[in-house]
């Protein structure tokens, strides 16, 4: 993640205070289960909680659907973060610990370009129209993925009337499969994700976020699987506690602590 180390995000204060929380026993491995946008964060944070605990944190990092899919199965992850209305599925289907649900962020959609580019104008839903238009090349999430952000990207386009014009430049392409990357090889000119998920990509200039006009918000939050142990709790109150909304902002996020 850019901009932000390990060390400036927790206080000895709260280290102490985290280590205690996980009690004497032997250190766990912790599997989290977990859509792209937020990995970054829990990265970060996953450091700084194995660094106090011992407990290492293994995620794994997938789209919406390809996670929900493997919760119908054998698999049973100690935690969970996803966007808030899938976890209230899984929650609503049993497929997580009771009374476990904390909101820990939301995050919009931003606008990326190679670095170096020149910065479009993004400030009116007239400007984003033109851009759109005008561009040679576009990337962004599959709306048939599961994700809420390439469904609301795709409906956008069709309701700037712009759909059929620009469906020949566009590049379905998930973050995580390479699309902000794709936009650093210069293979898009513009790229349309979360800004979590542009922050931390080298090569790439965040041009500033959609319009409100034409912004959607995907709020996450963290739920423990059925057979979770300790560690796992304290790392998702670790996730939700108000030492962590450094590392959210310098995520792209805005932190949604205190308010589930």
């Amino acid at each position: 993640m850019r901009g932000i180390g390990v060390a400036a995000v927790w206080t000895a204060t709260a280290l102490a205070t985290l280590a205690l929380s996980t009690g004497p026993s032997a250190s766990e491995d912790i599997r989290v289960f977990t859509s792209g946008a937020p990995a970054e964060v829990e990265k970060t944070l996953a450091r700084a909680f194995t660094d106090a605990t011992g407990h290492r944190v293994l995620l794994t990092v997938g789209n919406l659907s390809a996670i929900q899919d493997t919760l119908t199965g054998a698999e049973a992850p100690d935690l969970v973060v996803l966007p808030a209305p899938a976890i209230d599925t899984l929650d609503k289907a049993g497929k997580l610990r009771a009374g476990t649900w904390r909101d820990l962020a939301r995050v919009g959609i931003g606008v990326a370009v190679r670095q170096g580019a020149p910065l479009p104008d993004i400030s009116t839903v007239d400007a984003v129209r033109t851009m759109l238009l005008k561009a040679r090349s576009i990337v962004h999430p599959d709306p048939q993925g599961g994700g809420f952000t390439g469904a609301h990207i795709a409906q956008m386009i069709v309701r700037l009337g712009i759909a059929d014009e620009v469906k020949p430049k566009v590049k379905l392409m998930f973050a995580i499969g390479g699309g902000v990357v794709a936009v650093a090889a210069g293979d898009a000119e513009i790229g349309l994700f979360n800004i979590s998920e542009i922050l931390p990509v080298p090569g790439v200039t965040l041009a500033g976020p959609l319009p409100a006009a034409l912004q959607n918000y995907i709020a996450f939050a963290g739920a423990l699987g059925p057979n979770s142990s300790e560690p796992a709790s304290a790392f998702l109150r670790f996730l939700a506690s108000a030492d962590a909304n450094e590392a959210w902002r310098a995520g792209g996020f805005e932190p949604l602590v205190g308010r589930r």
